[in-house]
């Protein structure tokens, strides 16, 4: 029977010595690890508390000396936060659904129904990563110039559906699907649309979870492109608001604002983060 090697042997950790030593070197990590992720957070949450001269204070403190709520609602009005908040929604929900259903079903043509040069296809396709996003953003902003989607959430929604990461995610996890189980839904009629309606996505759900999240967080914290395509400031997400309406307001204000703005996703990570997790670690399907 072959045993796993470790960095300290199970007899050491046996010791009531050894064991202690474990948990404290264990726990000191666990809390430091934390402290680097959350201590930026808190250090937001609590400066939109401060009044304004003890956020610029120098060394700075801690702890607000006098905590102020008023910079969460200044914010909330001044910064016309609702409505590009809502800008955001319609902008980041309508990029998910159209990258969700096309890229899905590109991915499931090029994994199961094997078009004429589906090789070639894909191939072109993941060489698009090779290129800066950069570098496309001209060509972009030239063609939804030329459709007339300036200041329309078109022009945020169809650039999202070139995907070509979710996309590759999505042909891997089908090709993981055992041909098995396909075949016996073709034998008993089933066409394609309905085997991937009705087998294909319910066994997908861990990586279209995945793929969702990739989604709904790059539009959300998109910047250039929305600042480009939107010059029309009532209906600029909350990314672009955020600059433009920086410049005359107060920084306990401007960082209360911050913090509204990353609720949206903090929310949404802590309520799917169980399915982030299994789509990440999915490498087999259920037959």
């Amino acid at each position: 029977m072959s045993s796993t090697r470790t960095l300290v042997s199970p007899a050491a950790l046996a010791r009531p010595r050894g064991k202690a030593a474990y948990w404290t070197v264990f726990t000191s990590v666990v809390l430091l690890f934390a402290l680097a992720f959350l201590f930026p957070v808190y250090w937001m949450v609590t400066g939109a508390m401060k009044s304004p001269d003890e956020v610029a204070q120098t060394p700075p403190t801690l702890v607000p000396k006098e905590w102020h709520l008023s910079g969460y609602t200044d914010a909330w009005e001044l910064m016309q936060l609702p409505t590009h908040l809502w800008n955001t929604v319609v902008q980041a929900a309508g990029a998910w659904l159209f990258q969700l259903v096309l890229c899905t079903a590109a991915a499931y043509a090029l994994s199961k129904l094997r078009p004429v040069f589906g090789k070639v296809i894909l191939g072109g396709i993941l060489a698009t990563l090779m290129v800066p996003a950069q570098a496309l953003v001209v060509p972009k902003y030239l063609t939804v110039a030329d459709l007339g989607l300036l200041n329309d959430p078109l022009a945020i929604w169809l650039p999202a559906v070139a995907n070509a990461f979710n996309l590759y995610l999505l042909k891997r996890f089908f090709d993981q699907i055992p041909r098995d189980v396909l075949e016996a839904a073709e034998i008993d009629g089933a066409g394609k649309l309905r085997i991937l309606w009705s087998i294909v996505l319910p066994m997908s759900r861990p990586v279209l979870g995945v793929v969702s999240i990739f989604a709904l967080v790059a539009v959300w914290q998109d910047f250039l492109w929305p600042l480009m395509v939107f010059s029309d400031t009532g209906k600029q997400p909350i990314s672009v608001a955020l600059v433009q309406l920086s410049q005359n307001i107060q920084l306990t204000v401007l960082i209360a604002a911050m913090v509204i703005a990353s609720i949206p996703m903090v929310a949404m990570f802590l309520i799917f983060q169980r399915h982030i997790i299994a789509g990440i670690s999915a490498g087999s399907t259920r037959g």
